[in-house]
C-alpha cells in the first residue's frame, strides 16, 4: 500500500487484506490493474464490487438455509395443528351425541369408549412422532447456527496469527463512534515489529511467519472483553482499548514492548538467533479523533514517530507537536 500511494485507512487496508490473503481472487486482479497512486473512489467501488457482494452472498446462503429449516418446523407445528383440532371435533361431536339422551345402553357406551380411546391413542402416537422429528429439526437448526458461528469466527479470524483480523477490526473501531459514550476512554494502538522486511529477506519467509506467531501471541495474552486485539496486516498490529486512559493505555503497550524485548527469537533445532525483534507503538485517545478513518491517521502518525526517532518505543498523538506532519514513506519502504 505505502509503494503503491494507497491512503493508510482501515477500509483500504481491508482490500489488501483480501487480496493477500487471496492472490487469485477477483480483488486482487482489480487492484493489480490500478496502478500505483489509485484514487480513493476507484478502491472503494472495488470493495463494494467484490468484498461486498461475497458478504452478501454468505449471509443470503445462510439465511435461506434457516428459512428453510424453520419453514420445516412450522410444517410440522401445523400438523400437529390439524390433528389435535380433528381429536377436539371428535369429542365435540361425541359429545353432542350424548347430550340429551335419558338413557344409554352399555354397547353404545362401549363403542363411545373404543372410538374415544382409538382416537386418543392415534393422537398421542401422533404427537410423539411429531415430537420427535421436532426434534430432530431442532438438532438440525441448532447445528446450522453452530456453523453460523464457526463461520462467523473463521471469517474475523486471521489465520497465520488467529488473532482478530482486518474485517473485524473495521467493524470494532467503528463501533467506538456509535456511542459517545465510548469515545472518552477508548483508544487505539497501533504496533508494527521494527525493521521486518529484512528478516524476512534474510531468513525467509517461514521464518517471518513464525515471528509473527510468535509476537502475536504475546499480544493475544492481553486480550479480553475491553483489549480488542488484532492482526491489522503485513507486521502490523492495532488494540483497541476500552475504559482506558491513556496513561494506562500506555502502561499496556510498554508491557507488550517489554515481553517482545525480552521474548528469545531462537530455532531451538539449530541455535540460530533470528532476533534481537523489537517493535514500535502509537497511541491515539478516541477523544482526540473525529472518527474511526482519523482515529487510525493519527495512531499511525504516532507510530510513525516512534519508527522516525529510533524504534523500539512508544509514541502517543498528544505528544506529538501540531502544524503540519509530513510523513517520510521511505522509512516505511525500508522496514
Amino acid at each position: 500500500m505505502r509503494r503503491m500511494n494507497v491512503p493508510a485507512l482501515p477500509r483500504n487496508y481491508a482490500l489488501y487484506y483480501e487480496a493477500m490473503t487471496s492472490p487469485d481472487s477477483d480483488v486482487s486482479t482489480a487492484l493489480s490493474r490500478l496502478g500505483t497512486a489509485p484514487t480513493q473512489k476507484r478502491l472503494d467501488e472495488i470493495a463494494e464490487k467484490h468484498l461486498g457482494r461475497a458478504e452478501a452472498a454468505k449471509v443470503s446462503e445462510a439465511h435461506g438455509e434457516i428459512m428453510s429449516k424453520l419453514a420445516e418446523i412450522m410444517s410440522l407445528l401445523q400438523i400437529e395443528q390439524n390433528a389435535l383440532e380433528k381429536y377436539g371435533r371428535l369429542l365435540g361431536e361425541t359429545s353432542i351425541g350424548l347430550t340429551g339422551r335419558q338413557t344409554v345402553s352399555e354397547d353404545f357406551l362401549k363403542r363411545v369408549v373404543s372410538l374415544i380411546s382409538t382416537a386418543t391413542d392415534t393422537t398421542i402416537d401422533h404427537g410423539r412422532k411429531i415430537a420427535n422429528s421436532m426434534g430432530d429439526k431442532s438438532s438440525e437448526l441448532a447445528e446450522v447456527q453452530r456453523k453460523l458461528e464457526e463461520y462467523k469466527k473463521l471469517a474475523d479470524t486471521d489465520a497465520l496469527t488467529q488473532l482478530n483480523n482486518r474485517r473485524s477490526f473495521d467493524r470494532e473501531i467503528a463501533a467506538i463512534y456509535e456511542d459517545k459514550r465510548k469515545v472518552l476512554f477508548s483508544s487505539l494502538i497501533l504496533a508494527d515489529i521494527d525493521l521486518f522486511k529484512p528478516v524476512n529477506d534474510t531468513h525467509g519467509h517461514p521464518v517471518g511467519d513464525r515471528i509473527l506467531q510468535i509476537v502475536a501471541s504475546i499480544f493475544g495474552a492481553r486480550s479480553c472483553s475491553r483489549v480488542f486485539v488484532s492482526r491489522a496486516g503485513g507486521e502490523e498490529f492495532a488494540i483497541i482499548l476500552r475504559d482506558y486512559t491513556e496513561e494506562s493505555a500506555a502502561m499496556l503497550a510498554e508491557e507488550i514492548r517489554v515481553a517482545v524485548e525480552k521474548t528469545p527469537f531462537v530455532n531451538v533445532t539449530t541455535g540460530k538467533n533470528y532476533g534481537p525483534i523489537t517493535i514500535s507503538f502509537g497511541l491515539c485517545m478516541a477523544s482526540e479523533a473525529d472518527g474511526p478513518d482519523d482515529l487510525y491517521t493519527k495512531a499511525d502518525r504516532a507510530l510513525y514517530a516512534s519508527k522516525s526517532s529510533g524504534r523500539n518505543k512508544i509514541t502517543r498523538f498528544s505528544e506529538l507537536a501540531t502544524g503540519n506532519f509530513v510523513k517520510n514513506w521511505l522509512l516505511y519502504a525500508s522496514e
